[in-house]
């Protein structure tokens, strides 16, 4: 399998984030504690085990606690250093859930899964983990999401050298993540997007805010050349003329991919079988260019 992100990188990145532990960096993930509590929260049932996978402050499993749905939470961590406020915390890397089969009923993945090379794979495991019945719960990064800082950095970089070089990492598309959803076997899987626009004085304290999320380019396809601060400035030019708002700061997007899925039980919701319905659509249409 061709790597798209370095797996040595992204565990730097994430190690380098938790020993600067900028809170103020930590918005997303507490957008994404909130809404994942809000969809936990309107479930009819509570769980009595669930565990957090790599959600690096433990905002989202302190939220999903709260909603007193869920009777324990786990977390799962790529360093310990994330774990220094937390209790039950466990040391694997970001693709290797290393759950026994069937033992929690509720996985929960914060703003992770987009940063791994087999994620269908991670949703396999996340499957396997949960007993029958049991509810997988994700917020991903999707496409979108930085669109105008990969455009800035991508004008900047060809006006500059002729060429370019990744410095963004692709988001996956929602039917993508649907679809992986459905390969993975999970039932009733639903995916949607919310999107939030976050603005700030310039590049810069963007650029600073995703590397303390962890965020810093990993991509394998990445230039090795440093790239100067030349680039930098030229980009945060063409960020400021094509996606600043009246008052000079600049907007940044995330679209957020929530998903649900069910690993499968007996008592579920079936599909209705093709050819089961009992009023033909016909008689339908029928029905429908007789009123007037």
């Amino acid at each position: 399998m061709q790597l798209v992100f370095d797996p040595q990188l992204v565990e730097r990145n994430r190690a380098r984030a938790a020993r600067i532990a900028d809170r103020s960096a930590g918005f997303l993930l507490d957008i994404a504690a909130e809404e994942l509590a809000d969809r936990l929260s309107a479930v009819e049932r509570h769980f009595s085990a669930g565990v957090e996978l790599h959600g690096m402050t433990g905002a989202v499993a302190d939220r999903i606690m709260a909603t007193g749905k869920v009777e324990r939470m786990a977390r799962l961590e790529s360093t310990a250093d994330f774990g220094r406020d937390a209790g039950e915390l466990t040391v694997v890397p970001l693709e290797q859930l290393a759950l026994a089969p069937e033992s929690v009923n509720l996985v929960v993945s914060p703003l992770s899964a987009h940063l791994t090379n087999d994620t269908p794979g991670l949703f396999i495991q996340a499957r396997r983990a949960l007993k029958p019945d049991g509810l997988f719960l994700a917020a991903i990064p999707g496409a979108g999401t930085l669109a105008e800082l990969r455009e800035a950095l991508l004008s900047a970089e060809e006006e500059l050298t002729g060429g370019v070089s990744p410095r963004v990492i692709p988001f996956a598309d929602v039917r993508d993540i649907g679809a992986l959803l459905q390969r993975a076997g999970f039932a009733l899987p639903v995916a949607d997007v919310e999107t939030y626009t976050v603005r700030y004085d310039s590049i810069f304290p963007l650029m600073r805010d995703l590397r303390h999320m962890g965020m810093a380019n990993p991509l394998t396809g990445r230039s090795r050349t440093p790239p100067g601060r030349k680039l930098f400035v030229r980009a945060a030019e063409i960020y400021a003329e094509r996606f600043s708002d009246p008052d000079g700061r600049i907007r940044a997007t995330f679209s957020i991919i929530y998903v649900s899925g069910w690993a499968p039980h007996e008592s579920q919701q079936k599909p209705l079988r093709p050819g089961s319905a009992r009023i033909s659509l016909a008689s339908v249409l029928k029905d429908k260019s007789g009123a007037q």
